[in-house]
């Protein structure tokens, strides 16, 4: 899983059968401090995050497994909302 802030919203009426209905969302991938790494990316939202809020989203196959049809062609899902992170320095 990994890391992101939401950015906006992509509307589009025009979509695969499989995909409507499904709300989508623009991310910023984010690392543990919560500071932007790569290039921003649209993932289908499965729970309902909103403008500005921290998620998690998993890429690849497993952004599939929210839907029922496992050719529905999605490379990212955002999968859960963060309430807070906590990151813990190294002991040397």
């Amino acid at each position: 899983m990994h890391l992101a802030k939401v950015i906006g919203t992509v509307w589009a009426t025009r979509k695969v059968e499989t995909l409507e209905g499904a709300k989508m969302q623009i991310i910023q991938p984010l690392d543990a401090q919560e500071k932007a790494i790569g290039s921003p990316i649209v993932a289908v939202d499965t729970i309902g995050a909103g403008p500005g809020e921290i998620v998690y989203y998993v890429t690849a196959r497993e952004a599939v497994i929210p839907y029922r049809n496992e050719m529905t062609p999605i490379d990212a899902s955002i999968v859960g909302i963060v309430d807070h992170i906590d990151v813990y320095a190294k002991q040397e």
